[in-house]
């Protein structure tokens, strides 16, 4: 894989005002062992600090977080996130780049480019903040791979989904945010731009899909949990919750499954990772109902985000009485284990693993809190580090 990125980049044909960079993994633990050094204060710190950079097991909160001090050290305003099993839309040849309408907004003053969107619907007093967040969604496959689950038993499917959805909302809009949780756009073609500019909502737009301003990832990272899938749309949250204004655009781009996700190992690590998304959720959803009460509280004068109040409300989630993951648990094995078949086997993973689960959706959190004591010194130290460090 790593020959076939280094192909790719050399492959590229020179741009004017286009420099490409591209670290390996040993590149990045060179920076990231720099980075943390500096900023962590004693050694036993930076080590912490650079397992949660760059852990040994797939994270997509700290894969996004090395983008962002790797944007630091190279002075970027904004960092853009594609993954890698989606595609563009082509149009008459050409392929829509959702990164003109994130690059066009990000970072203006909501003011400013109002009359430039399709819409907008900003909330009183947010007219001199700066778009945080521009996104799209997707077309094609679910993002996330239960569909299977859907068709075998859709009472178990809605039961399962149902887990990541905050409580308190009335039945009806419960089912149909049931039905509309991970779908995207459904199957529609791109025809032409439509944007909307408001807070965006986390269920309007995908983190596969996605630019935001160097203002909130500077100040927030992401969760960096291992083996979990969702966690990585807290900034989403957080900046809707906080009600700063986003770019919602239509130029989706299109979800496919790989490969390697249909085999029987793939199959389980990513049902596993599913599960403990809705471990996880116990517990943001304790942060997002005091973020979503909080409201533009979250934010200083300058209009930013204030860190140390988001740390606050993530490091007291970790205290969460143990009785709601423990039923989670319950719940979601009960459903692995009635839908039979090689679901069967996730299920029995999940039962040889429960005291593990439990303590990590825990100590998950914690880890999140220690990043973002140390969060605003790394991206501080990613700046001052700069090109002499990523090469």
């Amino acid at each position: 894989m790593l020959a076939e990125h280094r192909r790719a980049v050399a492959a590229l044909v020179a741009q004017p005002g286009v420099t490409v960079h591209h670290l390996d993994e040993d590149e990045q633990r060179t920076f990231l062992r720099e980075v943390t050094a500096r900023s962590a204060g004693n050694p036993s710190s930076a080590d912490r600090l650079l397992e949660l950079m760059l852990p040994s097991r797939v994270s997509y909160g700290a894969c996004t977080n090395r983008a962002f001090l790797i944007a630091q050290a190279l002075g970027c305003t904004s960092v853009h996130r594609r993954d890698s099993d989606s595609r563009y839309q082509y149009v008459d040849g050409d392929p829509v780049f959702p990164l003109h309408q994130e690059l066009t907004y990000l970072g203006q003053r909501a003011d400013d480019v109002r009359k430039s969107a399709t819409r907008s619907k900003l909330p009183p007093g947010s007219a001199d903040r700066r778009v945080a967040v521009a996104g799209g969604s997707f077309v094609g496959e679910m993002s996330v791979d239960v569909a299977e689950i859907r068709d075998l038993d859709p009472d178990t499917y809605g039961e399962l989904v149902g887990l990541s959805l905050p409580e308190g909302y009335p039945e009806i809009w419960r089912k149909h945010l049931v039905d509309a949780s991970f779908r995207g756009a459904g199957t529609a073609s791109f025809d032409g731009d439509r944007t909307a500019l408001a807070p965006i909502s986390p269920t309007q737009v995908d983190m596969c899909n996605i630019g935001f301003d160097h203002e909130l990832y500077s100040r927030v990272p992401l969760p960096p949990a291992p083996d979990t899938i969702g966690t990585d749309y807290f900034l989403l949250h957080l900046a809707h919750n906080a009600q700063l204004p986003g770019l919602r655009h239509n130029r989706h781009i299109v979800n496919f499954h790989t490969e390697e996700r249909r085999t029987d190992a793939g199959f389980l690590a990513y049902q596993v990772r599913f599960a403990k998304f809705l471990l996880a959720t116990a517990y943001l959803n304790t942060v997002y109902a005091r973020t979503t009460a909080a409201g533009d509280a979250l934010l200083d004068a300058e209009g930013r985000i204030r860190a140390s109040v988001v740390a606050g409300f993530v490091r007291d989630s970790v205290d969460l009485d143990r009785t709601e993951p423990v039923h989670r648990l319950d719940v979601i094995e009960g459903a692995y284990r009635r839908l039979g078949g090689r679901y069967t086997t996730v299920a029995d993973t999940l039962a040889d693993r429960r005291p593990r689960l439990l303590d990590e959706a825990r100590d998950d959190m914690a880890d999140f809190a220690h990043l973002m004591d140390h969060w605003e010194a790394l991206t501080g130290a990613s700046a001052e580090a700069g090109l002499a460090v990523t090469g």
